[in-house]
């Protein structure tokens, strides 16, 4: 089976310095999957997808999308691939339906050819076609982007943090339109920041600093956590976690959301009452403890404060 995305060993360093955004990456992304890339800003992910859609050309290593190189064949790419940058970069100035006319007419095709790929969509920009693109919300913007990036039907699209400065409606509405077009055999590479997003992927690359960490799918990265965890409130965080601190037999301890996150080793025993008798001699009330299911985010906290360490 022919990849749709096939990196190898890709690099990509900017200026006299040669400061390294992407360090010898390699990615493999099947026909017709949603694959996410998972990591903060600076991780290097606007550099891979504008290496991808041939808008970069890397330092080092190859790639390939639907079959052809990157370099060599920059031109059949183009015309097969939608991106989506994460900045709004349609023409501000423009109406909505003279933006989508106008990427219809770019790629030789019209609206009515694909609009059943962008019903779903453009039904809810309808109502605001006569409005500027300026004008528009967060969420509409979004929306807009993505119709023009798919209104020449790509064979691979690839969307730059579409969801990032959205708010939480719009967010998920956008996640159940990719899950929508997947079922047209698009395969969709999307970039983004939220933890959150990765379990709506078939399968994620966790990424940082220009590296990938890990790549399987959501439920695999997540089963494969060797620690056990707990969730611990107690007061504050901050006086919460200096307690934790003195306890010998934690592996690590974070903020996360309203609770601590604790891990410990999977052979420790005993260390939910452990924890609770420390932190009530330690002079704190209200002490919850509770064993937590680890999600992606304590994977790649896992992975960054070892790091550091």
């Amino acid at each position: 089976m022919e990849l749709a995305i096939e990196a190898t060993d890709l690099s990509k360093w900017y200026g006299k310095e040669k400061i390294l955004a992407v360090d010898h990456v390699s990615l493999a992304v099947k026909p017709g999957e949603i694959f996410g890339l998972i990591g903060p800003d600076g991780a290097g992910k606007t550099s891979i997808f504008r290496m991808l859609t041939t808008l970069l050309l890397p330092n080092t290593g190859t790639a390939r999308v639907n079959g052809f190189d990157v370099v060599k064949d920059y031109l059949e790419i183009r015309d097969r691939v939608g991106y989506m940058p994460g900045r709004f970069s349609l023409y501000q100035d423009l109406t909505v339906e003279e933006n989508l006319g106008f990427f219809a007419t770019v790629f030789n095709t019209t609206i009515e050819e694909n609009y059943h790929l962008i019903k779903d969509i453009y039904v809810q920009l309808e109502p605001f076609k006569k409005r500027y693109a300026g004008k528009l919300s967060g969420g509409m913007k979004q929306k807009l982007a993505l119709c023009c990036a798919l209104i020449h039907r790509p064979e691979v699209l690839f969307l730059d943090e579409p969801t990032t400065g959205v708010d939480p409606v719009s967010r998920k509405e956008f996640w159940e339109m990719l899950a929508r077009l997947k079922q047209h055999g698009i395969t969709i590479l999307v970039a983004t920041p939220y933890m959150d997003e990765a379990t709506r992927c078939d399968r994620i690359a966790l990424i940082q600093e220009g590296r990938i960490l890990q790549v399987d799918t959501p439920a695999a990265i997540t089963a494969a956590y060797p620690d056990r965890l707990f969730q611990v409130k107690g007061g504050s965080m901050s006086a919460t976690l200096r307690a934790l601190n003195k306890l010998d037999g934690i592996i690590r301890c974070y903020g996360s959301g309203e609770f601590a996150h604790v891990a410990v080793p999977a052979t420790a025993t005993h260390m939910e009452q452990r924890i609770k008798d420390h932190l009530l001699a330690q002079g704190l009330t209200d002490v919850v403890v509770r064993p937590a299911i680890p999600t992606i985010e304590d994977v790649f906290i896992k992975f960054t404060l070892e790091k550091k360490a």
